[in-house]
């Protein structure tokens, strides 16, 4: 009874949002009427950065059914080229944890944890750990959409697969509507509930995000809110690996939700909150130019902006919890305190504080590049038990202060050339003598009648490891490590060819100083001396010497009139496979049809894809912190070796998306079963997934 009351009041909700998103644009849309003339003589006098943003466009009748989408750099609020997400290729992998073209580890389900198996995709550890793992779900200023629109703009999303006792369920609302043709805001409404096909591994993730955007001549802003509240219980995997690989050993016939898992009532909860606003005044002149329409000459005044006094601020907030109930003798190999409470308690807040003065780029014909001098200031927070002189618990606060300075050099206007050279170094705090150099060079030019892009990366980082590196308490886990800086050097290049579709890229790392999650498992014997478990035991840990990584990547689109092949093939290697092991071969291809069966109104994809990677010694998870982390040297095995195919059908009606994957894992039960996406995690059965993702202007 209480989960069919559960199950309605959830199909419930999901209605009242769909009725509230439909609703809310045309109560908007009398907003806007007064507005429509305005926008439709939109022109040069806005910000100059308009000419970087993409314009969409869908067939309009009588409301106008024009919309822009940008992204910004987050440090300074520079605005970057984006298109609207209106995907229509590949739509049944948009909400796939294991990326769009499968390259990530997790644990099965959808909104696991997750880390990157291609080195070089990896993100630098953030000043809250317990987050990267969830970047699939987190919404950052970096990964945003802004708009601007002509009319309220709704976007509604659904993904679903299984039923109510296994499966999963995502629904995402998005609606922006602009209150004048520079003011845009909008919401966005993210409730994940991952059940999973295993027992005790659901997922619970609710995101709320508030954004809003003014693009004025002189004055530009940009401004985020969002609240996430993310619960994942943890089974800490299965009990036999033999359930999966070996069944026909074992006395039980099991299916997937009924294999023993070694934990039960487990769980992590993240309850974040962050704010980011970046704004700008911008100083500078007005000139006039000369517009022709209908062979008349037509003179306006257009801002031309000289130099931008700019400033950043960014509040994240982080309470994190590991719960758990189960009493499993042994499986933590310490406790360092113990009380009335039942769960871990971390929590962080962070202030961040950016001022800047930049000479624009463009202002006149000298004026080749942009130029930025920056001062930013950091306070970070973390609040965490402490033990006194008797061993009895308390909480102690830690509070840096940091003061960084930095500058940028930015071209981005350039037809042919362009680049971003930048530089921050740490003046004071834990964190004094901090250094980095970033360098990015785009190079575009027409060769044999193809568009040809070079672009060359690279940067220079000296950085001390995160406060949560260096300094973590709970019951289970205890370090104050003194870290050595780490060092890394990187070099990139990329070569594509738009004609062919062939994307050539290749990389070089060298790394000093490595710091990781080390796995310093204890093992267990009987009273007979024979190997019972292992009891978990982790710490922070420091390689001695240096690390070479190499990585060269292929990527190739193929195409004989309807039948595309789409392939990404990736080769890397690791100089110290022990401390840092890759798969040396990482590949996905995607095999499909690609028509229209009514032209400009309705399409097809109907295709199969498959992800593969050799086999290595991946990290393991450890569910206490929610982290990946070495597999104990002792007791390691290998996954890999295994191709995920999965065979589905897209179709695009007007402005409404639709995918049915039949199936997901569709091999299973053929040849090897290795299917493992992290040690003893095996991923999700062959299931049938569903979704459908509906626009529109009101």
């Amino acid at each position: 009874m209480i989960l069919f009351y559960l199950c309605n009041m959830k199909k419930i909700i999901y209605t009242l949002i769909i009725l509230f998103c439909i609703s809310v644009p045309s109560l908007a849309q009398n907003i806007n009427a007064r507005n429509n003339n305005m926008r439709n003589a939109m022109n040069n006098s806005e910000i100059n950065s308009d000419s970087l943003l993409r314009k969409n466009r869908i067939d309009a009748n009588t409301v106008p059914h024009e919309i822009r989408a940008w992204k910004i750099d987050p440090k300074l609020g520079e605005v970057l080229a984006a298109d609207v997400d209106t995907l229509f290729l590949n739509f049944q992998n948009s909400n796939e944890t294991y990326g769009m073209n499968g390259e990530y580890n997790m644990l099965g389900n959808m909104g696991s944890p997750r880390l990157s198996r291609i080195f070089m995709n990896r993100k630098a550890s953030s000043e809250d750990l317990f987050l990267d793992p969830l970047d699939f779900y987190i919404r950052k200023p970096e990964n945003t959409l802004f708009y601007n629109t002509k009319s309220p703009f709704t976007n509604l999303t659904y993904y679903s697969s299984g039923d109510q006792t296994v499966g999963d369920d995502r629904f995402k609302a998005l609606f922006t509507v602009n209150g004048n043709k520079r003011l845009n805001m909008g919401f966005i409404f993210d409730y994940l509930y991952g059940r999973g096909y295993y027992q005790y591994q659901a997922n619970s993730f609710f995101n709320g995000t508030l954004f809003s955007s003014y693009s004025g001549n002189k004055y530009q802003m940009h401004m985020l809110f969002t609240a996430n509240h993310m619960k994942q219980a943890e089974n800490g995997g299965i009990e036999n690996d033999d359930f999966i690989l070996h069944p026909e050993n074992l006395s039980q016939s099991v299916s997937s939700n009924t294999i023993p898992t070694i934990l039960s009532e487990t769980w992590n909860r993240n309850d974040t909150r962050n704010f980011y606003l970046t704004h700008r005044y911008n100083v500078g002149f007005y000139r006039t130019i000369q517009d022709s329409i209908q062979n008349d000459s037509i003179p306006h005044r257009e801002f031309i902006p000289v130099t931008s006094f700019i400033h950043t601020l960014q509040f994240d907030q982080n309470h994190h919890q590991f719960i758990s109930r189960d009493n499993i003798d042994g499986y933590f190999a310490d406790q360092f305190y113990a009380d009335d409470t039942d769960f871990d308690d971390t929590r962080y807040y962070g202030i961040k504080n950016t001022f800047g003065i930049q000479l624009k780029e463009g202002f006149n014909k000298w004026a080749q590049a942009g130029l930025t001098g920056y001062v930013k200031h950091n306070l970070r927070s973390y609040d965490l038990p402490e033990l006194d002189g008797e061993g009895a618990v308390y909480r102690k606060k830690y509070k840096e202060n940091l003061i960084s300075v930095g500058g940028e050099l930015r071209r981005a206007q350039g037809k042919h050339l362009n680049y971003l050279i930048s530089g921050e170094t740490t003046l004071t705090g834990e964190d004094s003598g901090d250094f980095s150099v970033n360098a990015d060079i785009n190079l575009k030019f027409k060769l044999f009648n193809d568009t040809i892009n070079l672009a060359a990366r690279g940067f220079f980082k000296k950085q001390t490891p995160s406060f949560l590196f260096r300094h973590y308490h709970s019951h289970y886990f205890w370090w104050d490590n003194d870290l050595n800086k780490e060092t890394r050097t990187r070099i990139e290049g990329t070569l594509s060819l738009k004609r062919t579709g062939t994307t050539i890229r290749v990389g070089a790392e060298h790394i000093d100083n490595y710091t990781y999650l080390d796995n310093q498992s204890v093992a267990n014997y009987d009273s007979e001396g024979t190997l019972s478990g292992w009891s978990q035991r982790a710490n922070i840990a420091q390689n001695n010497g240096s690390i070479q990584i190499f990585t060269a990547q292929l990527s190739q689109k193929l195409h004989w009139g309807i039948l595309n092949w789409d392939n990404e093939l990736t080769f890397q290697t690791t100089s110290n496979e022990d401390v840092l092991p890759l798969p040396k071969f990482n590949a996905y291809s995607n095999l499909y049809l690609n028509f229209h069966i009514v032209k400009n109104v309705m399409r097809m994809q109907i295709g199969a894809d498959a992800r593969y990677f050799t086999s290595y010694y991946a990290p393991d998870y450890l569910p206490a912190l929610g982290q990946y982390y070495l597999q104990n040297k002792d007791s390691r095995i290998e996954i890999g070796d295994y191709p995920i195919i999965n065979t589905y059908i897209n179709a695009e009606w007007k402005r409404t998306r639709i995918y049915a994957m039949v199936f997901y894992h569709v091999n299973k039960g053929t040849g090897s079963r290795r299917y493992f996406l992290a040690p003893h995690y095996p991923i999700n059965p062959m299931i049938i997934k569903l979704g459908i993702s509906w626009s529109f202007y009101d």
